[in-house]
């Protein structure tokens, strides 16, 4: 239950994190948010990035095989990592619409579940 809950933190965590580095791009969209300078974005970033944290470290004490979780750090990074390009890839195709999936995209994630496989294999 505990990989399941730190999975689900860290996919909300993501959200937030995908948010705040790439959705200011999306501000020329809305004209009241356009005219902020890049200290008011800055700032609007750091602001939806608290979110990310407050979701990111939760996942990570829970998941941590330190803390009782059942993933070790490379496991934990390993599984942060495959998380954020899953949701960067869903909002970059589907909310932000501003990029199609490719081929050589759906090539690149693939070599990213074959390191996953390696990272979890018990040798």
């Amino acid at each position: 239950m505990k990989a399941l809950y730190c999975i689900l933190l860290l996919i909300i965590s993501n959200t937030f994190m995908t948010l705040a580095w790439y959705g200011h791009l999306q501000l020329k969209n809305y004209p009241f948010l356009a005219k902020l300078t890049v200290f008011g974005i800055i700032g609007l970033s750091w602001g939806v990035a608290f979110f990310e944290y407050v979701f990111q470290v939760p996942a990570n004490r829970i998941g941590s095989s330190e803390m009782g979780g059942p993933f070790s750090l490379f496991e934990l990074k390993t599984i942060q990592e495959a998380v954020s390009l899953t949701v960067f890839t869903l909002i970059t195709v589907y909310f932000f619409k501003t990029d199609k999936l490719a081929w050589n995209h759906i090539v690149g994630f693939a070599f990213m579940v074959v390191a996953v496989f390696f990272i979890f294999k018990k040798w």
